[in-house]
């Protein structure tokens, strides 16, 4: 008999969620962290992560996003936590929208097209209705078109993992961190096995790696070429004067030029603060897990602040607060990858979200829970699995995802 039902190799975004699905249903469980989850090492902290329900990345993701709305409100009512703020989702794209985003052409198009299959409320706009609706968007060039989500809004990762991985515990999980996995396998019968820095080994059912950047290491020769890591950084911007974003304006994404990078995504001033979060993404350059730099200079805000916002945003100066960076670990059609390791089937890969995985992550976890529970009502996670890959279907448009 193995020792856990379930044992998951990596506790940020996607392991809580899975720990917390796995307890609920009665499943013995166990996690192993290298650090102490939330913390600032992976993919998921820096305060806020945009959330919205109209995926333009594909209506694959609708799902997982709708349900993870729903857990974050449980969540917030078993542990008095506040996880989500819908303060709305705005989406501009210039040129007509003819921009691309995460490897997806006519963004907006494809967003406004899945809200309106989905029935999720949301608003159109040009950019005369953007300039009257948003005054503080000084720098739009009149060519511009916009979605607006009434439900979208942000999600406060270290508090949404904070509560999954407690409640989880109360539950009855068994959660190691600061404790190091060297390497995972299937042994007889198909069982996983885990084994920590020092010799120790554990055995469970199934084992799921959800490793974000560290997955390459664990599981890099079953996957070769698939996951990518980049270094993200986030920069805080202090705001002034009245014209400045209030703490009640949406989560922005801003796609003003041609190309994939010429982008920037934003977030209100949290209440009781003056700043707002910018960021943008950049794939071109990568690193690992354990080389990133995660320093950020100042020359990095300075060039953030040059190149995206000067002249689009009103009352945003160039004074710094705050600094942090993060690690995207993508695949090559951005997708997620949700799906069993090849020739390895007691390890089931949670991995690549591609820089847009968090507001899936309690839904995902909840579906991976039915999967692994063997539930009739599980979902098909056939579209994120690996086969895809080999079929040649990696390209930008080749697939919903």
């Amino acid at each position: 008999m193995p020792d856990f039902d379930i044992a998951i190799v990596g506790l940020g975004a996607m392991g809580s969620a899975v720990a917390y699905q796995c307890a609920r249903r009665g499943m013995s469980v166990v996690g192993f962290d290298r650090f102490d989850p939330p913390h600032a090492k992976g993919s998921s902290h820096g305060d806020t992560r945009i959330t919205r329900l109209a995926v333009g990345e594909g209506e694959d993701y609708v799902p997982f996003v709708m349900a993870s709305h729903r857990i974050w409100r449980e969540l917030e009512a078993s542990t008095g936590r506040s996880l989500l703020t819908q303060c709305g989702a705005l989406i501009i794209a210039a040129n007509g929208g003819r921009n691309s985003h995460h490897g997806k052409t006519d963004f907006v198009g494809r967003t406004c097209r899945v809200a309106e299959r989905y029935g999720i409320a949301h608003e159109r706009f040009d950019c005369d209705a953007l300039s009257r609706r948003f005054p503080y968007l000084t720098g739009l060039r009149g060519d511009e078109v916009a979605y607006f989500e009434h439900e979208g809004g942000f999600v406060r990762p270290e508090a949404c993992i904070d509560a999954q991985l407690s409640e989880a515990r109360r539950l009855g999980a068994v959660t190691r961190v600061h404790t190091e996995v060297v390497s995972v396998g299937s042994g007889r019968e198909d069982i996983g096995i885990v084994t920590l820095a020092g010799g120790e080994t554990i055995t469970a059912s199934k084992v799921v790696v959800a490793a974000g950047g560290w997955t390459s290491l664990l599981l890099g020769t079953a996957m070769p070429g698939l996951l990518s890591v980049s270094r993200q950084v986030l920069h805080w911007f202090e705001t002034e004067g009245e014209d400045a974003p209030p703490e009640t304006a949406p989560v922005m994404i801003w796609m003003y030029g041609e190309g994939d990078s010429d982008y920037f995504y934003t977030f209100p001033p949290l209440p009781g603060e003056t700043s707002i979060k910018v960021s943008s993404e950049q794939y071109e350059t990568t690193t690992t897990a354990e080389t990133v730099r995660r320093e950020v200079s100042q020359a990095e805000s300075e060039a953030m602040f040059t190149r995206h916002l000067r002249g689009r945003l009103a009352g945003v100066s160039e004074r710094v607060t705050k600094t942090a960076a993060c690690i995207y670990t993508t695949t090559p059609d951005h997708g997620f990858i949700l799906d069993h390791c090849p020739g390895e089937p007691g390890i089931f890969v949670i991995s690549a979200c591609s820089g847009h995985g968090f507001k899936h992550s309690a839904g995902i976890g909840e579906a991976v829970a039915d999967v692994l529970a063997r539930r009739p009502s599980a979902p098909d996670l056939t579209p994120f699995g690996l086969r895809r890959f080999s079929r040649g279907r990696a390209s930008q448009e080749g697939s919903s995802i």
